[in-house]
């Protein structure tokens, strides 16, 4: 903690819940939060969160704040050339599965705030990530992984989800180029803050900021929200009570477009098929960095579990395709 002043000499202890940066709290109780990111995130993107913070603070919202160094540095170095940074702390409740349509709600609401205090909002970013959400080129690794693994033990049991969802991505009818905006990118429901109350407080893990279409961003929030089940199940049910209550806080609280809602519901089946493609292709490749090895004997077997649970995702919203876009119209 030396390169923040502030911190020398206070407590610390490892926070639990996340799969790719390393993170502690600090002080007790807590005052800041400190993580060394994994080496995907370049330090750069801590000018894209200081940029994209402070423009949210002056508006009113709540938000993490990045803490600078002693020198006035958005982040540090360590002797292996690993970035660290310092947030302030918000208190507050995480939520791992959102079950409680009241919850959803107000999750919805938090993001539509949040889209709302940035709808006008130009940056350019020094981070990105490019090909994120090529949903082709994901699908085409799938192929390449099939084909460049015949020997491996899961290829048998990769190979007709690999046929099913090449299939369904044909099948798929949506839009993939809708217009961009800033997004925070990555809205599981563990990366809101809630009150003790319920109420909405803040968004977290702000590294995936982008620019993004809303059917993208809300696409994958309600596939994260509207699983109870989580991710780490074979078989997963999209809960229609759920996505109506989250839409109606989201559409409360932010003018969408026609063009925008009518996007929303292929987006999630989009997203599901996406990730399923994505999960499938690192069981065979064994190279997703984020796996539970007290669960699971191998990286490729976590793996292979979550291409399962996506893909059962996508049949439940492709089954309920009707439904919810009656939901989303009587959440206007």
């Amino acid at each position: 903690m030396a390169a923040w002043t502030e911190l020398a000499g206070l407590p610390t202890a490892p926070l639990a819940g996340g799969l790719i940066n390393d993170t502690f709290a600090v002080g007790a109780p807590p005052v800041a939060v400190v993580q060394r990111l994994h080496p995907i995130f370049a330090p750069r993107l801590h000018h894209d969160v200081e940029a994209i913070t402070s423009w949210i603070a002056a508006r009113g919202l709540l938000t993490p704040r990045i803490l600078r160094t002693a020198d006035g540095a958005l982040w540090t170095l360590d002797d292996e050339q690993r970035c660290w940074r310092a947030l302030t702390w918000v208190p507050g409740r995480t939520v791992e599965r959102l079950e409680d349509p009241k919850l959803a709600r107000q999750a919805g609401a938090l993001v539509g705030r949040w889209h709302a205090a940035t709808r006008d909002l130009e940056h350019e970013f020094a981070f990105v990530r490019p090909g994120a959400h090529d949903t082709d080129a994901h699908l085409a690794r799938l192929a390449e992984a099939v084909a460049a693994h015949p020997t491996h033990p899961l290829r048998d049991a990769v190979e007709p989800l690999a046929v099913e969802l090449f299939a369904r991505w044909e099948a798929w009818q949506g839009r993939l180029d809708g217009p961009a905006r800033i997004c925070h990118g990555d809205l599981k429901i563990s990366n809101l803050r809630f009150d003790e109350a319920g109420t909405g407080l803040c968004l977290l893990d702000l590294d995936t900021m982008a620019n993004l279409p809303l059917d993208i961003e809300m696409g994958d929030a309600m596939r994260s929200w509207c699983n109870p089940r989580g991710e780490d199940v074979s078989e997963a049910e999209f809960v229609s009570e759920l996505f109506e209550a989250a839409m109606t806080g989201w559409r409360g609280a932010l003018n969408v477009s026609a063009e925008d809602a009518q996007a929303l519901v292929p987006g999630i089946e989009r997203i599901c098929l996406e990730l399923a493609s994505r999960f499938a292709a690192d069981a065979l490749n064994e190279s997703y960095f984020g796996w539970d090895p007290s669960r699971f004997s191998s990286r490729g077997a976590h793996n292979l579990l979550r291409a399962r649970g996506q893909l059962a995702l996508a049949r439940s919203v492709s089954r309920q395709r009707a439904e919810l876009e009656a939901c989303l119209s009587a959440a206007r």
